[in-house]
C-alpha cells in the first residue's frame, strides 16, 4: 500500500526530483517496519527458543538488511 502511494505521488508530481525524494523516503520506511515486525514477532516467541536460535535469527535479519543495502 505504501508503494502504491509513493507511486501515485510520484506520478501526480511529475518531476525527477520529488520522485526521488518520495523513493529515498521508500528506501528509510521499508527496513523500519521490516525491522519492527521481526523485533514483535521474535519478543512473542522468545521465551520459547534457546539463545543460539534467537541469536540465529538476529544474525539473520542482520545479514538480510546489510544485502539489502548494499
Amino acid at each position: 500500500m505504501i508503494e502504491l502511494t509513493a507511486a501515485i505521488v510520484m506520478l501526480v508530481t511529475n518531476d525527477v526530483r520529488k520522485a526521488v525524494v518520495v523513493n529515498s523516503i521508500l528506501a528509510i520506511v521499508g527496513p523500519l517496519i521490516f525491522i519492527i515486525t521481526m523485533t514483535v514477532g521474535i519478543y512473542q516467541i522468545a521465551g520459547q527458543l534457546s539463545y543460539a536460535k534467537l541469536i540465529l535469527i538476529f544474525t539473520g535479519v542482520v545479514l538480510i538488511l546489510a544485502g539489502v543495502h548494499k
